[in-house]
């Protein structure tokens, strides 16, 4: 009997499939607008200074610092400059009132809060109570960026924090990747669509809901086949299908060693499959291959048809591997020690990612049922506690905390 080979730990799981994986070339320019989840396909440099001009950060008035050294300065205000506006050269002797942004006047080098000024209406004067520094309060040109600097580099995938900052730098429209093109379907004669009558021993597609909507969120350009029935026909029928014109087929179900059990046999008929088994629980049984021919033929994911194997298994590699795919630069989340505020008596030779929760203690609690059908605990969770193989967890422990808004943004 040939041995069974030795199931690759999580850390080799997910290099084998970033390393595989090649990105997309083609390029499109979207507007700035458009960009939230789209990966910069160069890097991005500023034309201009943030801010451009020396501008106040404060409402107050602008001063020269020389003609409050006395403590209690009376001056004369001369001017007024809101934001947007320019004001005249501020004559010794004189404040501006000046509003936040507003362009510092020429002369002025400070600034001084309002709630250290008393303006008096009657004679226009303003009484400062405090002795700037020269400096006080002011903005200065390009203290935020320089002319020329590079503010993001290609393989950026944009948020709402990017896109503010390439705007902020006047940049209208930005060259990125193309989506990425996603086929997806379900195996599983059990399986039934909400809206339909349940069937006995039938349930409600659970995973093609979830994994649509991770796609959706990655950005993807996703066509979805449905559910396939149990048959090897069928199977590699669906297959055949989802490689054309894509490049990552994401399957749930079937990658067991069932009899009904199609995925992988399929897999390795149209195409050939790479991995198979990792060490890891909950999914174990996570597939990665390619289907069809040419030089660009679509990868395979297969994952686990319980739902939170299968949640768990696309947010640890199917996610940094689109990522990757995307031409983004992946990484691992981080993980946070924290205490563990549970009993977790028996270890696992698997890496086991168990559902947690942050307790009003600031401890982790756990819930209660680490089945990988109990979809509830996903959304009861907080995140996944790392724990190594062989690894028991009492309470007072320190353990390692993978927030999902690590995972999922």
């Amino acid at each position: 009997m040939t041995p069974k080979a030795p199931m690759l730990s999580v850390q080799e799981a997910l290099g084998f499939l970033l390393t595989a994986a090649r990105p997309v070339t083609e390029t499109q320019v979207v507007p700035t607008l458009e960009g939230t989840g789209r990966v910069l396909a160069a890097d991005q440099r500023s034309q201009l200074d943030v801010p451009p001009m020396d501008n106040t950060q404060m409402d107050g008035y602008a001063v020269r610092s020389a003609d409050c050294v006395s403590g209690n300065a009376s001056l004369r205000v001369a001017q007024r400059i809101p934001a947007g506006h320019v004001g005249q050269p501020l004559e010794a002797g004189t404040a501006a009132r000046i509003f936040t942004g507003a362009l510092i006047p020429e002369g002025a080098d400070a600034v001084v809060m309002q709630e250290q000024c008393s303006f008096d209406q009657a004679s226009g004067l303003v009484t400062i109570s405090h002795t700037p520094q020269s400096g006080e309060w002011i903005r200065r040109a390009g203290e935020d960026i320089r002319a020329g600097s590079t503010i993001l580099p290609a393989g950026t995938r944009l948020r709402a924090q990017e896109l503010g900052l390439l705007a902020s730098v006047g940049l209208a429209s930005l060259p990125v990747f193309r989506r990425l093109r996603v086929a997806v379907f379900f195996t599983g004669d059990e399986l039934t669509m909400p809206g339909e009558p349940l069937k006995p021993g039938a349930i409600y597609n659970s995973n093609r809901f979830m994994l649509r909507g991770l796609l959706d969120h990655l950005g993807c350009d996703v066509t979805d086949l449905g559910n396939v029935p149990d048959s090897l026909d069928a199977t590699r029928e669906a297959l055949r299908q989802a490689a054309s014109g894509h490049d990552l087929i994401v399957t749930s179900g079937g990658v067991s060693v069932g009899e009904e059990d199609h995925v992988k046999p399929a897999v390795e008929a149209e195409g050939r499959l790479n991995l198979w088994q990792i060490a890891i629980k909950p999914g174990k049984p996570l597939a990665f291959g390619e289907v069809g021919q040419g030089e660009r033929p679509a990868f395979f994911v297969g994952l686990p048809g319980n739902p939170v194997s299968s949640f768990v298994t696309f947010l640890l590699f199917v996610r940094p591997f689109i990522l990757a795919l995307q031409g983004a630069q992946p990484s691992n989340p981080p993980r946070f020690p924290m205490r563990a505020d549970f009993s977790w008596p028996k270890a696992d030779r698997r890496n086991e990612f168990l559902r947690v929760r942050i307790n009003e203690q600031q401890g982790l609690s756990l819930f209660p049922n680490q089945s990988s059908g109990v979809l509830t605990s996903t959304v009861w969770g907080d995140g996944l506690v790392d724990n190594p193989p062989g690894q028991t967890i009492a309470p007072g422990d320190t353990v390692h905390f993978i927030p999902f808004s690590e995972l999922l943004y």
